[in-house]
C-alpha cells in the first residue's frame, strides 16, 4: 500500500477552504486533463458540495483508458476533517484523508493523506513503485493548486451554493 501526504497553505479562512475541497466544480476544475466528470447514480451527487455518507461516482481517462470510481463519504468533523473511501474502482483500495486546519482567520493549512494499493499483488506493487506514486502525487499538487487559486481568488463564491 502506498501512502502519500500533502500540504498546501491557503490564505482564506478554514470554512471556505473546507467548503471548496468538497465542491464537485472544484474537483472538475482541477482534473481537466483527465477529461473527467461526475456521472449520475441513483443518490449521487453531481454537482455542489458533497456531504457525509454522500457518494459521487467520477469517470476519467488515465493511461488512455476510461475508468469509473465511486466514493464515499465515510468521516466528517466540519470544519476540519473529512474523508473519501472508494467503494467500487480500479483500485484494491483507496482513502483519501483531508485535514482543514486553521493557523489565523485567513490563512488555512491543508493536509492531505492519500492511500491506495493497486490491483493484481505482484504487479499491482510493481505498478505502485514505477509510476502510480508519481502520477497520484502529481494529481493531489495540481488539484490543491487550482483549489488554492480559486479559495484565494475573488470568485471563489462562485463555486459554492448561496446560502439562505
Amino acid at each position: 500500500m502506498v501512502r502519500l501526504e500533502e500540504l498546501t497553505l491557503v490564505h482564506a479562512p478554514v470554512q471556505r477552504c473546507f467548503d471548496l475541497a468538497r465542491s464537485m466544480e472544484v474537483h472538475l476544475a482541477g482534473n481537466v486533463h483527465s477529461g473527467e466528470s461526475a456521472v449520475a447514480i441513483t443518490g449521487g451527487v453531481t454537482s455542489g458540495l458533497i456531504g457525509m455518507a454522500q457518494r459521487v461516482t467520477w469517470r476519467a481517462k488515465h493511461f488512455w483508458v476510461w475508468h469509473k470510481l465511486t466514493s464515499e463519504i465515510t468521516a466528517m468533523d466540519q470544519p476540519t476533517y473529512f474523508q473519501d473511501t472508494m467503494i467500487q474502482g480500479v483500485f484494491q483500495f483507496m482513502q483519501h484523508d483531508h485535514f482543514v486546519r486553521p493557523l489565523s482567520r485567513d490563512t488555512t493549512e491543508m493536509k492531505d493523506v492519500f492511500r491506495f494499493a493497486a490491483p493484481l499483488p505482484l504487479l499491482g506493487r510493481l505498478a505502485e513503485m514505477a509510476f502510480l506514486r508519481r502520477y497520484i502525487r502529481a494529481l493531489l499538487r495540481e488539484r490543491n493548486a487550482v483549489l488554492k487559486d480559486i479559495a484565494e481568488s475573488p470568485e471563489w463564491h462562485e463555486y459554492l451554493p448561496v446560502k439562505t
